[in-house]
């Protein structure tokens, strides 16, 4: 691949949301685009016709852009090596099908999906590995005429040879692979559409492919594309296999370990660039202690050597720190529009609040929201007539003289006993002298009264939102006064 400018490529299938791990392999493949001046190419594989769904690659697409990974060529943005869907590039892999047939390396298999289901289920119930045995290798052309009337159109293996497929990995180092383990793979399937490893090969050899990142669980992928490139007579690009994500119990990451896409994180109420920054750490040594990049730096400082071969455990609570490390690095403004959506989902129409009450309700909440989502909890609390108390709440409000010490901030919030102006200041200097209580014993019971809760915005800002007026409503109903 000497000579050409570097071209990476993300390949996602439609078939699903787009996984956390893919967006982690996206993310690479494009930091290694920006990093070295190269090209970022979405290709999308969707040659499986039965699985792929329009609405999944609506959602990737939307997903890739939502996270900023920006492609050079692909869906919305043709260029001189599309076309950019696998499903619309079927007359292209005909012609190197016969190539490889010319060559004597590719032979149609007539086997149905129950025989190859028993030999593999035998293979393995004799602790063998489940490949394929040659059954329609060496037929003769008679048997394959035969085979044809009766079973019809058949799907064509690749003729794997003796010996080993060997390549070098960028982040793996020399990878060798036995290819009597292999077997003989099929590379056209019998409906005519092209398997994976070989629609791969060709596509990227067409595409003027240089590097490809992707995860470790292609290794095995790599080394049958390996012997396709040998066969075809094509330079093959530069592999790099990046560890998988796992759960904290090492196993793959899954839905039983919680949101595993890309879509139900963005649901949650994380920012793209709180996820970005987070895979870009996840299982690598970039960073050296620092937890917050700029996008700026992450190009700057990426190399596929510091990501690690170890598999990376993904730390939710890590990545929730991130989120409110960005939460609080938006000016107000920013963060009431980030919030907007996560604003009608708690069932308040934002455009109906009084603008700078809102902004004072985001300034007030900003420091203590961890995903954008919990927005809605807080709106309860400023809007809301009246706030659930929590048991942790309504335990303490019980204790020692919490009762005394609210039934002395009711009073003093009664009209009259106090001006407006800076009323929480006035209201605590009364209620300390006349009680005696300070820290906890004066500030706890207050806001467990008036927020239902025993954490949350400064007092002082709680105050000024909700006013007397609602100020006193809740405290009455925690003192008893109709």
């Amino acid at each position: 691949m000497t000579g050409l400018k570097l071209r990476v490529r993300f390949a996602p299938s439609p078939t699903g949301e787009l996984h956390i791990g893919n967006a982690r392999t996206a993310l690479f493949n494009w930091l290694f685009a920006r990093h070295n001046g190269g090209a970022f190419l979405l290709r999308i594989e969707d040659t499986d016709q039965v699985r792929t769904s329009a609405v999944y690659e609506k959602n990737i697409l939307a997903d890739l852009k939502w996270l900023s990974l920006d492609w050079d060529e692909g869906p919305g943005k043709e260029g001189q090596f599309g076309p950019y869907h696998q499903s619309q590039r079927a007359g292209m892999y005909e012609p190197y099908l016969n190539k490889l047939r010319q060559a004597g390396l590719a032979y149609p298999c007539y086997c149905t999906a129950d025989e190859l289901e028993a030999e593999r289920m035998g293979l393995i119930a004799g602790k063998m590995p489940p490949r394929y045995g040659g059954k329609c290798r060496n037929l003769t052309d008679e048997e394959r005429k035969e085979k044809e009337r009766v079973c019809g159109q058949p799907a064509f293996r690749f003729k794997v040879g003796e010996g080993q497929a060997e390549f070098s990995d960028l982040i793996r180092g020399a990878m060798k692979f036995d290819c009597g383990a292999l077997g003989d793979f099929i590379i056209m399937r019998s409906d005519g559409t092209p398997a994976y490893n070989f629609a791969v090969v060709v596509d990227d050899h067409l595409m003027k492919i240089t590097h490809v990142i992707r995860g470790e669980d292609h290794l095995s992928n790599t080394a049958s594309q390996i012997l396709l490139y040998k066969a075809l007579g094509f330079e093959p690009p530069v592999f790099a296999h990046h560890s998988l994500i796992t759960g904290k119990d090492r196993a793959k990451l899954s839905k039983r370990h919680g949101s595993v896409s890309v879509r139900e994180f963005r649901e949650r109420g994380f920012l793209p660039e709180a996820i970005i920054n987070y895979l870009s750490l996840l299982g690598s040594s970039f960073g050296e202690g620092q937890e917050i990049f700029p996008p700026d730096r992450i190009i700057r400082e990426f190399s596929l050597e510091k990501t690690g071969k170890a598999s990376a455990v993904f730390d939710e609570d890590k990545l929730k720190w991130i989120n409110g490390a960005y939460i609080r690095s938006y000016s107000v403004e920013e963060l009431t529009e980030a919030l907007a959506p996560f604003v009608r989902k708690a069932g308040y129409d934002p455009n109906l609040f009084e603008r700078g009450w809102l902004h004072s309700v985001v300034a007030a909440v900003q420091g203590n929201l961890t995903l954008l989502a919990d927005i809605g909890g807080y709106l309860d609390l400023f809007y809301g007539q009246r706030c659930v108390i929590s048991d942790e709440a309504a335990e303490l409000l019980r204790q020692g003289r919490a009762p005394e010490v609210i039934k002395l901030f009711y009073n003093a919030l009664l009209p009259g006993n106090l001006p407006d102006d800076d009323l929480y200041n006035a209201v605590v200097q009364k209620v300390r002298k006349e009680s005696g209580a300070k820290g906890r014993e004066l500030y706890m019971p207050l806001r467990a009264a008036i927020t239902g809760s025993t954490q949350g915005p400064e007092l002082d800002r709680i105050f000024s939102i909700l006013g007397r007026e609602k100020l006193l409503k809740r405290l009455a109903l925690v003192v008893g006064e109709k």
